[in-house]
């Protein structure tokens, strides 16, 4: 129930009395775009409901999970089921089992699993267990591109060829990224000449395929299959971090796309079905320096958490239904596609691109390829286009460097509603 103590601005004041910022992931803060954050009070299919009672149509899915939709009846119910059986052993469930097998099952490169609890964790593991089977230390990673925030990988972005990154973050020393080598997205080039310098130094490389933390942004082919080549020849282990991509951009995850195999690959976010739950793995003989076979330590108490993985584990199912990759990416390519016509229309610079379930919008006149030409957007028309659309009843990321997400719940009569209430907001941008 709603009451004039429960509104969006005097719950936003009442958390930074408590909580830092007032929220327990940045982007939450709304500082971006400027204005309250929502705070959201129940959400089902498509929609949520924030505290006053306004409806959205969602458009962030809770950052990619609610792929099937926000309290699918199916998830739901297997979430309720499990929990009846207990919320936590901290020991081996046959879930945990099931769900490696699934994940094994539908991405062919991941030959073993482990179970964690947030992409960070996944990302930052494969890191160190990249670097304890090699027996190297550095890594290059790419500007724009996010990896959650492990303090290596927390570096600078423009720190340009061969030059070794600044922490982009207080509270992370130096020693930590002096390995961390950061090269611009889609340059070949930087990678040829990266491994000229440096190649029998390099544990790894660690990409997004698909980006969704500068916005979304495509791997050209050419790069990827350069960095495959060059980690093979260079006996460097390559990661795709696909805890975005993973389940979103088709059932196989970006490297099905582009015909790829990885060493290793983090998942998460699809895998939870909106529980916490995420992974790592890949090539057996790899996974086998992972404790407690070989000495790359990692542990973690509720990873594999019975509740979690019922709910990821019933979202892998739901998503290998027929037809629910065409439908969710003819969805998501009828928004991205009526979005740059209505803006035209209007007169305004804008474009999106969508693949599968992800879409990018981009205030400016071509679909952006790094996180250069990502920098060159409009963002003040951005900010002055998210609050007309927030306004309106749809809710986009509050940010100009997100990536928007689909749900299999997001027909074509709420596409075509999202469209013309965009067509209204470029008129008045």
């Amino acid at each position: 129930m709603t009451s004039t103590a429960h509104t969006n601005d005097s719950l936003f004041a009442r958390a930074q009395l408590t909580t830092p910022g007032g929220v327990n992931s940045p982007v939450r803060a709304f500082r971006s775009v400027g204005g309250s954050p929502r705070f959201i009070a129940r959400a089902e299919g498509p929609y949520f409901w924030d505290v006053e009672g306004r409806r959205y149509i969602d458009y962030i899915g809770s950052w990619g999970p609610a792929i099937v939709g926000h309290a699918h009846p199916t998830v739901v119910e297997a979430v309720q089921q499990a929990a009846l059986r207990g919320l936590s052993f901290g020991a081996p469930t046959e879930g945990e089992i099931l769900m490696a097998e699934e994940i094994c099952k539908l991405v062919p490169s991941i030959e073993q699993v482990r179970l964690v609890s947030s992409g960070t964790e996944a990302t930052m593991s494969a890191l160190r267990l990249a670097r304890g089977a090699t027996g190297r230390d550095k890594i290059i990673k790419f500007e724009g591109c996010y990896h959650g925030h492990a303090d290596s990988l927390l570096v600078k972005a423009g720190s340009g060829l061969l030059t070794f990154g600044n922490p982009t973050s207080a509270g992370v020393p130096a020693d930590f990224v002096k390995h961390t080598l950061v090269l611009d997205y889609n340059n070949s080039e930087q990678l040829e000449e990266a491994f000229r310098t440096s190649g029998d130094e390099i544990a790894c490389v660690i990409v997004e395929p698909v980006a969704g933390n500068m916005n979304l942004v495509r791997g050209n082919a050419e790069f990827l299959h350069t960095m495959r080549r060059l980690c093979t020849k260079h006996g460097a282990i390559l990661i795709f971090d696909e805890v975005m991509s993973g389940f979103r951009v088709a059932l196989g995850g970006a490297q099905a796309l582009y015909g790829i195999t990885p060493d290793l690959t983090a998942l998460g976010k699809v895998i939870g079905g909106g529980l916490p739950v995420a992974a790592f793995g890949g090539r057996a003989d790899i996974m086998a320096h992972l404790a407690p076979l070989g000495a790359v330590y990692q542990a973690g108490t509720l990873s594999g958490n019975p509740i979690a993985v019922a709910a990821g584990l019933t979202t892998l199912k739901l998503i290998q239904e027929p037809g629910f990759y065409t439908a969710l990416s003819a969805r998501t390519a009828q928004l991205a596609q009526g979005l740059t016509a209505a803006a035209q229309s209007a007169g305004v610079a804008f474009c999106a691109d969508a693949i599968g379930g992800m879409f990018g919008l981009y205030f400016a006149d071509s679909i952006p390829n790094s996180f250069a030409t990502v920098m060159q957007g409009d963002k003040e028309r951005f900010n002055r286009f998210f609050h007309l659309m927030l306004d309106a009843g749809v809710y986009l990321a509050p940010s100009a460097f997100e990536a928007g997400f689909v749900s299999a719940q997001h027909d074509e009569a709420i596409i075509n509603t999202t469209i013309a209430l965009a067509s209204a907001a470029f008129a008045r941008n």
